[in-house]
């Protein structure tokens, strides 16, 4: 598979330690999908672990080390865990290949869409929270004063 508009990148690990990347922009299709699964899949207590871990290898496909004059594309779970240092790395590689392949997602300064999506989950938190308190009260047994037919302890 030959990489489209290839950019070398750099990424810094746990360690502090640089490692270069080649980054590719996906195909159209391929594109689509990692787009239309990325952002909800990786949110917090909405997300699914298996389409985002899904999407990740899909968009590695797009991504290669050069060894020794060669590049190989990190196609499968076992090349990404043997050329990328650890999770943090990975996730900085992610973040930068959805940078390079979309403009919504904010670069050189804007806010873009990462942005967007953050201020509408957090702005609907308030209301969430709103409605489950309303809620509450009926869920709970009710102070009352006893009847007339209450026994006294």
């Amino acid at each position: 598979m030959e990489l489209i508009k290839p950019k070398i990148i750099t990424i810094t690990d746990a360690d502090k330690e640089d490692h270069q990347f080649i980054i590719s922009r996906l195909p159209a299709t391929v594109g689509r999908e990692i787009l239309a699964k990325y952002p909800l899949s990786n949110a917090p207590k909405i997300g699914d672990y298996e389409v985002s871990h899904d999407a990740m290898l899909k968009m590695m496909r797009y991504v290669a080390v050069d060894v020794d004059g060669a590049e190989i594309a990190l196609k499968t779970q076992t090349l990404i865990d043997n050329h990328v240092p650890d999770g943090e790395a990975l996730i900085r590689l992610e973040i930068e290949m959805l940078k390079y392949n979309t403009s919504f997602f904010g670069k050189d300064g804007s806010r873009g869409f990462l942005h967007y999506l953050i201020q509408k989950v957090s702005g609907s938190l308030p209301s969430i929270i709103k409605t489950l308190m309303v809620s509450l009260p009926s869920s709970f047994p009710q102070d009352s004063q006893p009847s007339e037919n209450s026994k006294r302890p």
